[in-house]
């Protein structure tokens, strides 16, 4: 009998700098770190604005550059807790996405696709029942319209 090479279970965790995300992030390392046999890619989505939101380019570059920052300090923070928890570092890969995004929740479910993850991470936004009812949210929509992966919503 050969011995065959196992694939790693692909985990990502859609996280975008909130505390919510920050506690998926710590679940996920705290659950699996240290464990053989997952990878972890942590994704921050930041939708683009419309262009004519920007009053100039130069504006939409000062805001692009601030969200690049942001992006950077979460990242490295969370891609920190979770080598600390045990994960080595050829398995736990950080991603910025910049784009247009009409709807977030699709936007993060076809990075998932692209990305052939098996499981999605996503922390539950701290939004009222009566505010998730008129606004909806990203964690409820992603968990109603994911298709072939496991979502784990982390409160």
């Amino acid at each position: 009998m050969s011995e065959e090479k196992i694939r790693d279970m692909h985990i990502m965790i859609a996280a975008d700098g909130s505390r919510n995300s920050q506690r998926a992030v710590e679940y996920v390392a705290g659950m699996l770190g240290g464990l053989p046999g997952f990878r972890l890619t942590i994704l921050r989505l930041t939708p683009l604005p419309p262009e004519e939101h920007f009053a100039s380019p130069q504006e939409k570059e000062k805001w692009l550059e601030r969200e690049r920052e942001s992006s950077r300090k979460h990242l490295g923070q969370y891609r920190d807790i979770c080598l600390g928890a045990g994960f080595p570092d050829d398995k736990v890969e950080t991603r910025n996405i910049e784009r247009h995004c009409p709807s977030v929740s699709d936007c993060i479910i076809e990075e998932v696709r692209k990305a052939g993850a098996c499981t999605l991470v996503v922390g539950r936004r701290g939004v009222s029942l009566k505010e998730e009812f008129l606004f909806g949210s990203t964690s409820s929509q992603v968990l109603h319209d994911a298709r072939g992966c496991a979502v784990w919503v982390v409160e």
